[in-house]
């Protein structure tokens, strides 16, 4: 298959789950929004290079425990936990080549900026719903995916700081119009950015070593 073929599929699919597929019967839908990802994966395993480092595979291994989130995600603690786990291979991954340069470091101002703003609205929201229970985890959670996206930085690879942006944006939405307030055309505002988070993560798996390499769509 000539690989520019795989992202065209991947918008595809990703579109025809936003807009297209039905809501019943659920394991239907659930199909539909695991067709993305399996291509991501498949196309994970075309982009790297034949002879893989650990960064390449935890950047696979986190692309899998994602797709476990997204199976189980209508169970959200269990989703959550899959997640979580694809984060921290996400952010081992990142930083086994990241260089830590001055302007890199200084990204942690606004990401910590980002965590501590959403953690203020978002842990009274979860005490006044009665989800105390999530306040630890979703506490563990905004730390976990705000390092992931400071490791992304840190490696200087534009793919994978972009991706990361997204994926940020994508639980953000999704956490707001779960526990704070209802968002308009939540589902689209939030897998959107997620497929393209994880379609760039994916792409740099082909210049997270050799940055000067031009990315093969």
């Amino acid at each position: 298959m000539v690989l520019y073929r795989l992202p065209i599929m991947i918008l595809t699919l990703s579109l025809v789950y936003i807009f297209i597929a039905p809501d019943e019967p659920f394991a239907f839908k659930l199909f539909f929004k695991l067709l993305p990802m399996i291509v991501i994966l498949f196309y994970a395993f075309r982009i790297a290079p034949e002879n893989k480092m650990a960064v390449h595979w935890f950047i696979i291994l986190g692309l899998l425990f994602s797709m476990i989130g997204d199976a189980t995600l209508h169970w959200f603690l269990v989703g959550l936990v899959a997640f979580f786990i694809a984060h921290v291979c996400y952010v081992i991954g990142f930083f086994t080549v990241a260089k830590f340069t001055r302007k890199r470091m200084l990204a942690a101002v606004p990401i910590s900026i980002y965590a501590i703003t959403f953690g203020i609205f978002l842990i009274p929201a979860l005490t006044d719903t009665g989800e105390q229970a999530l306040v630890i985890p979703v506490i563990a959670y905004i730390i976990i995916i705000s390092l992931m996206l400071f490791a992304a930085v840190a490696t200087g690879n534009r793919p994978a700081q972009f991706g990361a942006l997204l994926f940020v944006i994508s639980d953000s939405i999704l956490a707001w119009n779960m526990f704070i307030d209802p968002v308009p055309f939540a589902d689209a505002l939030v897998m959107f950015p997620y497929y393209a988070a994880q379609f760039f993560i994916t792409v740099s798996l082909y210049s997270l070593i050799d940055q000067n390499k031009r990315i093969i769509w």
